[in-house]
């Protein structure tokens, strides 16, 4: 599994010896077993109020867990065993985009393992949503599976299949399709969406936590609206809730007091790898428009605009002289994109998404998703410190793992790297760096590609505000609040103009292994 000793663990899965994935789930409603005809139980009474709690709650949830239990499943795994990897997602240094995982590298691809090699078993949680058999759980959880086996709650053993997986939410859809299992008429339960509790209210959690199947807890929704972080959270506004989810937690459901599937329970938050009252679930809403998608075409297909973008943050905000602005940057585009195509440029500012305010990278990067490959999408975008409107003809947003590769991730040849001339630097005391001409030398031994203009950074005063947000030798200098430079008397021009305007800070753009990033700095007196 990957983890760590403080922070988020994306993804927990119960395995034998094996470290396992994130705490993942979602939710539905269910029918009785063995009934003629499968229907979905609403365990509230006729005419109560939404959220009123029902006779026994919060005294008791025995009679709620007796009703949905039977719809959740132990989801045993046998996959090829490998070097278990740890991946830290979103800030490395100052790099700042999440990347995906190269093909064929860490445990996600078995590197190294041949089809007859050994065998590692895992286990997570999962819930019947149909009464053939579709259960919902993570991807993390089946992502790797040679061998599907759903156990049920009255002990019977059968066989699944692979339907769909995304990893944009962590989430997948396998299928019984084991022929002890034909005519079953499964309890199943359904995900609820008119109903939205509030913080505060009782939350139910039902999972296969350490391998211990058919395990209830019980808590409260902690918060709304969670960011992780980490790739899926450009995708998942998450819930926060402390019903306690451990390992094997992992694509099992949440339900609200009347039994209605509210979430999939997906991380946790943990200081030792066990709960502490910290854990996340995917909404239902999101869960289940996945859900149909995974269903229907086998996986899920999403708008794209093809930028690289960042938050725009309150501080680069205020090197800009534009304080009130939020939204995302755009770092760069993808030659030939969708984006570049209708005009969009390196450094513009995306405020909203056909109308829709956004205030972040992952609002931005939701909204797109909406749009349907060939749909017109408008952007709203402030240029210059001047508004305008760019419509962008969506594409088709490509797999997660193969987004934000850089240069770096793909095969080049090898060869032996020259120790360059030192280039003649000039030390720029008011940005705490030292900058000099990027010659061939340089290019090769920090790999800049031809195309990448500016200012080598040659070295950083450690106790600056460029030290201190990761800046580095080898880094290119690319340009201040939004005009390119390529010589030191332009660096100390912006430098100086920033300063004339009062403002205490510049927006740098910095180019590392040929990725492009903003960075707000401090001016020193």
């Amino acid at each position: 599994m990957t983890a760590r000793k403080s922070g988020f663990i994306v993804g927990a899965v119960a395995g034998a010896g094996v470290a396992a994935a994130a705490l993942a789930g979602v939710g539905m409603r269910m029918g009785t077993a063995g009934a003629a005809e499968a229907q979905p139980v609403r365990v509230a009474m006729a005419g109560a109020p939404a959220f009123a709690p029902p006779p026994g709650a919060p005294m008791s949830f025995a009679d709620i867990f007796e009703k949905v239990s039977p719809a959740v499943v132990q989801i045993n795994v046998t996959s090829k065993a490998s070097q278990p990897t740890l991946r830290i997602p979103g800030l490395e240094g100052f790099d700042i985009v999440p990347r995906g995982r190269k093909p064929g590298q860490g445990q996600e691809d078995g590197e190294g393992e041949t089809p007859t090699g050994p065998k590692q078993q895992s286990a997570g949680s999962g819930f019947l949503i149909s009464a053939d058999g579709y259960i919902v759980t993570n991807n993390h959880v089946v992502a790797e599976a040679d061998d599907i086996q759903v156990v049920l709650k009255d002990g019977r053993e059968l066989k699944a299949t692979l339907v769909g997986r995304d990893e944009g939410t962590d989430l997948a859809v396998v299928k019984v399709v084991d022929p002890k299992a034909k005519g079953s008429d499964f309890p199943y339960v359904n995900f609820e969406n008119q109903a939205k509790p509030r913080v505060g209210d009782w939350v139910i959690t039902i999972g296969n936590p350490f391998g211990l199947g058919g395990t209830a807890t019980a808590g409260i929704i902690s918060a709304y609206n969670r960011d992780l972080g980490d790739n899926t959270s450009s995708f998942v506004n998450y819930i926060q809730i402390d019903a306690p989810i451990n390992r094997g937690n992992s694509g099992g459901p949440s339900f609200d007091i009347y039994g209605r599937v509210i979430g999939v329970n997906s991380a946790i938050y943990s200081p030792s790898g066990g709960s502490v009252g910290i854990g996340f679930a995917i909404p239902a809403d999101i869960a289940e428009a996945t859900v149909k998608q995974l269903i229907s075409g086998g996986k899920v297909v999403r708008g794209y605009i093809g930028v690289t973008i960042q938050d725009f943050s309150a501080e680069m905000a205020e090197a800009q002289g534009i304080p009130n602005v939020k939204g995302a940057i755009v770092a760069e585009l993808v030659a030939g994109g969708p984006g570049a195509k209708a005009g969009l440029l390196p450094d513009d500012i995306l405020t909203a998404v056909n109308g829709q305010a956004v205030t972040n990278r992952s609002e931005l990067t939701r909204e797109v998703a909406k749009a349907r490959p060939g749909e017109n999408i408008r952007m709203s975008v402030l240029r210059d410190g001047k508004p305008r409107t760019v419509d962008v003809k969506s594409g088709t947003r490509p797999a997660e793992g193969t987004l934000g590769l850089s240069d770096e991730d793909q095969d080049k040849d090898g060869g032996a790297t020259p120790t360059p001339d030192k280039p003649t630097s000039q030390s720029i005391a008011a940005l705490g760096m030292s900058l000099g001409p990027i010659d061939a030398a340089s290019r090769q031994t920090y790999k800049i590609d031809s195309e990448v203009k500016g200012l080598l950074i040659t070295a950083v005063k450690g106790d600056s505000d460029a030290g201190e947000k990761g800046l580095a030798k080898g880094d290119v200098l690319s340009s201040i609040n939004g005009s390119a430079v390529n010589t030191v008397a332009e660096v100390n021009a912006s430098v100086a103009s920033a300063k004339k305007a009062g403002r205490t800070s510049v927006l740098v753009k910095v180019i590392r292994q040929n990725r492009p990033v903003f960075v707000p700095l401090k001016i020193a007196p």
